[in-house]
Order: structure tokens, then sequence, then C-alpha cells
């Protein structure tokens, strides 16, 4: 308790308020973990995954994308930790969120300032003319989806293995942690690289770190000053209750 007390009371009083998201803020929405023993890495071959095997073996990476990313994550809606940030963004306590999920969580939760370090599962790109699909404007089915447009391959607008991360994407999220004087950190190990770089910004530049994970991370005894040994909704609802009593 004396940690929750004490993190509501640095976050009410920030300055500038940014957050750094992970897988784990997802699984009370019905996402599962991506690595671990039962993680759904464990479920395919990965290498179904890199831009390489997308576009050269198609058909095969497709079928594997669509399990994995589309019907996996079809009945997935926002739980009360994307709200309360969305909650906070509203009152303007929140400034921004920098998430690794591609899930589109955050914004459905209604947050607005959201920088999508791995991009986004709901958008497609063509891979010749470029254009940008909304996945409603399409009918995803067993066969890799085409441009409307001019026909050619259609790619989940999300980072593949073998992808550099989106330069805007990356200059934003280090700009983020940089202006921050708090940053919160939820359900991420640290372990993914470049975006476990992300709080590492914040903490140079002098920000208090705040860690919300229901296990120890990469980032527990390194970096974060207050650690909340909670799971995400847990945790993000009794500072909200605090910070507005």
């Amino acid at each position: 308790m004396e940690n929750l007390t004490k993190a509501a009371d640095k976050i009410k009083n920030s300055a500038y308020l940014s957050c750094f998201t992970g897988a784990g803020i997802s699984i009370e929405s019905g996402i599962p973990v991506f690595r671990g023993a039962d993680g759904l890495y464990s479920k395919f071959d990965q290498s179904l995954l890199e831009i390489s095997s997308y576009q050269y073996n198609t058909s095969k990476s497709w079928k594997a994308i669509k399990k994995v990313f589309y019907d996996s994550f079809i009945n997935a809606k926002p739980n009360l930790a994307h709200k309360i940030l969305s909650k906070w963004e509203t009152n303007g306590l929140l400034k921004s969120v920098t998430t690794q999920n591609i899930d589109n969580l955050h914004r459905q939760a209604g947050s607005k300032n959201v920088i999508e370090y791995h991009g986004n599962k709901e958008y497609f790109v063509c891979f010749d003319c470029e254009e940008r699909y909304a996945n409603e404007e399409l009918k995803l089915t067993q066969d890799p989806p085409k441009c409307l447009k001019c026909g050619g391959l259609l790619k989940p607008d999300f980072i593949f293995f073998g992808e550099p991360i989106p330069t805007n994407a990356a200059n934003q999220s280090y700009k983020e942690a940089k202006k921050s004087d708090v940053h919160l950190i939820i359900g991420t190990t640290g372990t993914v690289q470049p975006a476990a770089y992300i709080p590492y910004y914040a903490k140079k530049a002098g920000a208090l770190i705040i860690e919300i994970n229901p296990d120890v991370s990469s980032f527990t005894t390194t970096l974060s000053d207050i650690f909340i040994k909670m799971k995400a909704s847990e945790a993000m609802q009794k500072l909200d209750k605090i910070i507005f009593s």
C-alpha cells in the first residue's frame, strides 16, 4: 500500500506524465502473451513473421498471421487499465502513451495521443502504391489481402521481424520520454529491443520511474524507483481511486 500511495502522489503532482505499455496490459483483455513456454510464438514457426517470408512465402505466412493476430484477437476489448489511462489523458493528467502492442486497445479505450512503436494491426498498407486501408474496408480471408486500388499485396501495418522501427514512431517515443518528470511502465518485461530503451531516455532526463508488473522485470532492479507488484487493472484502479478521492 505504501508504494501505491507514493506512486499516486507522484502521478498526481507530475508536470509531464508519460506511459510505456507492453503485452501485460492486454492479457486481461484476453490477448495471450507472445513469448514464453505458452506464448503465441511457441505455437508456430516464427520465421513466418519475417518480412521476407511474407513477401516470398506469402500464402503460408499470411495464414499464420491471420490466425495469430486477427482470429486470436477478435473478441478483445479494452480493460480497466486501458480505460483509466484514457480517463487520465482526458483529465490532462497523462500526456502520452507509447505502446509496444499492436492490438489497438488504447485507441479503442479513447486514448488520443498514442505512439504505436510496433504499428497497429487494424491497418494495412500496399507494398506497391502505399495505399492504406482500415480493416473494416477489407474482407480478410485465407487468401493474402490485395490492394483495392492497384491489386498489389497488402501488408499488415505492424513491424515484422527484419523491419526497422518507423522513424516517426521512434522519435516521438523518445521525445515524450525525455519530456517526462514521471514515467509509468505497465506490463512489459523490458526484453524487447529497441523498445526497451524508451524508459531509459526518461530516466536519463531525470524522470521518476513507476513500474506496474505482476512479476519482476529487467527494469525492476535497474531502473524503477517505485515498483507496484500487481496486475495492470488492479493497480490502475487503486491508483485512480487514491488520486481522485
